[in-house]
């Protein structure tokens, strides 16, 4: 038998962690060769590899490109003065008043010039700008500011309150850099998102975060319906753009919930489709014309679908009909539960509001019901929305509430002997309404010591209080009654 030369030796305990210290180093060094040649670095300069930063946005180009469309606004509005103390002799002081007597200049009771602050961007290169009504309502002038430097006047083409939208244009030979709308029903939770605007007068400010949730109802009237961020949004940053990553508006940040008054977190902004379906008309009639169905509804509640006989609370309950409205001359009837619309799924009662608001007056369009439980669709021709109808839909002032009519089935849910007075539906958080201490579900049987008893009583003695003055509620709560003093 052949021999191979090879000698067979038993090997001694430290030789044999010798080599077994060799053979580890060799393997750690042959894993860490491959895995960094594997994410193309190079063998002869190798390093412990640091986390990968190339998979986080491009936050300084997504700035440098929608900056130029973002505009700070400037305000100016006449606060209208108070009247003076009422003089002894008949009339107003007038002149009498210590402040101008004794230390001269202007008095606190002579009109004031306010001055505010707010954001906007650039829709169209002609110098057209959406922003918020809040921001530009009562202003007398208006400037906006780029981000270059130049200010331009500004002019209001047409607002809407209920949408807290604006539409302002520059009259100005050049043309303007314009951004563009994006898809907000695209939107998902978690995705990157970046705000622009003029906090606390601090131009041109940059921030990001995350849509935190979509279709958030927040009691700011019956077309609300939220995209929320934890980008920061502060005081100034209203009509400013929420932008996703390709650079495209997908929102208007428009309010904030705090209890300190600066951002904690939590931002809410206008969808920008909802701007998309209304800046035409803004632009072209200065107003923003609804449709109008005639109904006034309550969420579907748990204990209410089980009462009814349905398996879920999906749905818009229908607590009144307005006399003589689209509704009711279809045949839609008190209690009935709107599950479709249009084609639409109703989910939520907050949902129907905005559905209708979309139909143009006029239009025919099928309504899903539940009636008795078992379904029916009903034809119904859609009316336009009037002003005088909006309270009678979902009552909303700059009280910072909306109210409706005690149903017969409200009444008895609630514990009430009978039909009569307004519940609040729901009531803005930091607003005058939650300010004074009412609540969702109580019940206002006066104003100002009158009785009301529905919706012509309360708009009534509503119209009835001085300005800057305090109104006095009267609620039930809880089997309880209380008063209430709110200040507008």
């Amino acid at each position: 038998m052949a021999k191979t030369g090879l000698r067979i030796r038993n090997i001694k305990p430290a030789g044999a962690a010798v080599i077994g210290l060799i053979f580890l180093f060799f393997i750690y060094t042959g894993n860490y060769f491959s895995a960094h040649l594997a994410h193309g670095g190079d063998a002869s300069n190798a390093r412990p590899s640091a986390p990968q930063s190339r998979n986080l946005p491009d936050f300084i180009s997504l700035a440098k490109k929608i900056g130029p469309s973002v505009v700070n606004i400037a305000t100016t509005q006449v606060r209208k003065p108070a009247r003076g103390m009422p003089s002894p002799f008949g009339g107003d002081q007038g002149s009498n008043d210590p402040w101008e007597r004794f230390f001269g200049g202007q008095s606190p009771r002579s009109p004031q010039r306010q001055q505010g602050l707010g954001s906007g961007f650039i829709i169209d290169s002609d110098g057209t700008i959406v922003t918020n009504h809040h921001v530009v309502n009562g202003a007398e002038k208006i400037v906006v500011t780029l981000a270059d430097g130049k200010s331009f006047d500004a002019k209001i083409l047409g607002t809407d309150q209920r949408s807290d939208i604006a539409i302002l244009k520059v009259d100005a030979q050049q043309k303007f850099t314009a951004a563009a709308l994006g898809d907000s029903e695209q939107l998902e939770v978690g995705e990157w998102v970046m705000a622009i605007g003029n906090p606390f007068g601090l131009d041109h400010t940059v921030t990001t975060g995350i849509v935190s949730a979509k279709g958030r109802h927040i009691g700011a009237g019956p077309y609300d319906s939220f995209i929320q961020t934890d980008a920061s949004i502060n005081p100034g940053n209203s009509g400013g753009p929420l932008v996703n990553l390709r650079g495209e508006v997908v929102g208007i940040n428009t309010a904030i919930f705090s209890q300190s008054g600066g951002n904690i977190g939590i931002g809410f902004a206008i969808p920008a489709n909802v701007a998309r379906e209304l800046v035409p008309q803004l632009k072209d009639k200065g107003k923003v014309v609804r449709g109008y169905l005639g109904v006034t509804i309550q969420k579907l509640t748990g204990d209410i679908a089980a009462s009814m006989g349905l398996n879920n609370e999906s749905g818009a309950l229908v607590a009144d009909v307005a006399e003589g409205g689209p509704a009711e001359r279809s045949g839609i009837k008190s209690g009935d539960v709107i599950v479709e619309f249009n084609g639409r799924t109703i989910k939520d009662s907050a949902e129907l509001p905005l559905e209708v608001a979309r139909v143009a007056p006029g239009k025919t369009v099928q309504v899903k019901i539940l009636r008795d439980a078992k379904p029916s669709n009903i034809a119904v021709r859609i009316g336009e929305m009037k002003d005088s109808e909006v309270a009678a839909e979902s009552p909303q002032g700059d009280f910072g509430m909306a109210v409706q009519p005690v149903t017969p089935a409200m009444a008895e849910s609630l514990g009430l002997e009978r039909a009569d007075g307004l519940v609040v539906s729901s009531v803005r958080p930091g607003g005058a309404a939650d300010q004074a201490g009412l609540r969702r579900g109580d019940v206002i049987t006066e104003v100002n010591r009158r009785p009301v008893r529905d919706i012509a009583d309360y708009k009534r003695e509503m119209s009835r209080s001085e300005n800057g003055k305090s109104i006095l509620f009267l609620v039930k709560r809880d089997k309880a009654s209380l008063f209430l003093a709110l200040k507008p």
